[in-house]
């Protein structure tokens, strides 16, 4: 079983039918703006790109967010059966590291110097080093395409059919 994902050329607010089909998928309101990048082949959202402050001037870490049901499952079983480490370990700690600085720059980059406010931190999934979810690296990958740790779980997800 492959991996159900296309990027979406064109990206904009998302529509209130949008903003029910992810708060549906999250199981709950979203609580920052963002936008729906990568979709599957119904076209139903599978990654979400958050602007980095959240309703109330909370930080926002998180980037890029996987929020398609059957992928998000299908991650989750790699996870348990120790993903997390075996990612850590099959990268290259330069590479992982250089992601975790592109993925915070992006996000930092959208925040106006003239915040005052908490700042997001960290890198992917809010970490600065090694491997915290391989959710959002996967969300990165898919939409960016630049993480070695969603790669790697692409590559597992393909060749261990995880369903």
């Amino acid at each position: 079983m492959g991996i159900d994902a296309a990027k979406v050329s064109s990206i904009g607010r998302p529509s209130p039918v949008e903003v029910e089909k992810v708060a549906e998928l999250l199981g709950r309101r979203p609580e920052v703006d963002f936008e729906i990048v990568v979709v599957d082949s119904y076209g139903e959202p599978v990654v979400i790109r958050n602007g980095p402050i959240m309703e109330g001037g909370r930080p926002m870490p998180t980037r890029y967010w996987l929020v398609g049901r059957e992928l998000s499952r299908r991650v989750a079983r790699l996870e348990g059966d120790g993903g997390v480490r075996a990612a850590e370990q099959a990268v290259d700690a330069a590479e992982l590291a250089a992601a975790h600085e592109r993925y915070a720059a992006e996000r930092d980059s959208l925040i106006s110097p003239e915040y005052l406010g908490p700042r997001p931190r960290g890198g992917v999934g809010g970490t600065r080093r090694g491997v915290k979810c391989l959710h959002t690296h996967l969300a990165h990958y898919l939409a960016a395409g630049d993480d070695p740790v969603g790669e790697w779980v692409v590559e597992q997800l393909e060749a261990t059919d995880i369903v």
